[in-house]
């Protein structure tokens, strides 16, 4: 599995969008949302739909800096409360932004906060922004979860790509991901060839798929594996098997938890 078409990311900002739709039909807008506990459903809703939008912003503009929340037209959500209205703003935005991306294409140069300044960067990024947090509205609503294994694998790819982005620029919590002689597996248990070793050397840690002895093995169906490494689900439970140093595993977690 390697990172997905440019196409196929659009697509996905779609059908995740609409994914997302689905659990919030019928479901109480007000109920916290567990895995982030200062929003609630529509708050969710809101802050993904915004991210859209500004995105969307970036690209129609080819921007060369930051845009400010305040001059995304309809980034604060819809005007009105009902929920119909959340529903139709959420497609909106993220159609014209999935157009956005679409007509620009892949290589357009456009400001990014991150290590590519194209806009495959933020095709790739609002595709797993709204798998994660389509994810944080299922535990919200007690609704199931499911993401095809390509789009969890990537959701893992790129997670480790930001993170290890971050320690290369110094962020506090990313620079003590390092250490000689430890190793984090994650195997997939439901997908061939899911499998990635993250190496803790001493000037930072390094990742690649292979499959070999690690201080700590994280395994379990691929989706699992994706919602624990992202702080969605936690590690320890029925469909996820922890074998070895667990302490090592808290470790990364613990300090690969900001954004």
């Amino acid at each position: 599995m390697t990172t997905l078409s440019h196409d196929r990311y659009c697509d996905e900002i779609l059908a995740q969008t609409d994914a997302l739709r689905a659990v919030l039909t019928g479901a109480d807008l007000t109920a916290t949302v567990p895995t982030c506990p200062d929003w609630t459903l529509r708050e969710l809703a809101v802050h993904v739909g915004g991210a859209h939008r500004w995105v969307g912003e970036i690209v129609r503009t080819r921007a060369a800096d930051d845009v400010p929340e305040d001059k995304v037209p309809g980034i604060l959500g819809p005007t009105e409360e009902a929920p119909e209205a959340l529903d139709a703003w959420l497609a909106e935005g993220a159609a014209a932004t999935a157009d956005a991306l679409r007509e620009a294409g892949p290589d357009t140069e456009v400001w990014t906060w991150a290590w590519s300044r194209r806009t495959a960067f933020w095709a790739r990024r609002m595709t797993h922004e709204t798998v994660v947090h389509r994810a944080d509205a299922a535990l919200a609503a007690r609704a199931p979860y499911t993401v095809d294994a390509d789009v969890a694998a990537d959701t893992i790819e790129e997670w480790l790509r930001i993170v290890s982005f971050a320690q290369a620029g110094g962020d506090p919590e990313a620079a003590e991901l390092r250490g000689g002689g430890r190793s984090l597996l994650l195997e997939a248990t439901d997908v061939p060839g899911a499998e990635w070793l993250i190496e803790f050397g001493e000037e930072g840690f390094t990742w690649r798929r292979a499959h070999e002895k690690a201080t700590v093995a994280m395994r379990g169906p691929l989706t699992d594996l994706m919602l624990v490494f992202n702080r969605r689900q936690e590690p320890a439970g029925e469909r996820v098997e922890v074998v070895g140093d667990a302490e090592l595993l808290d470790f990364w977690l613990d300090r690969s938890s900001f954004g």
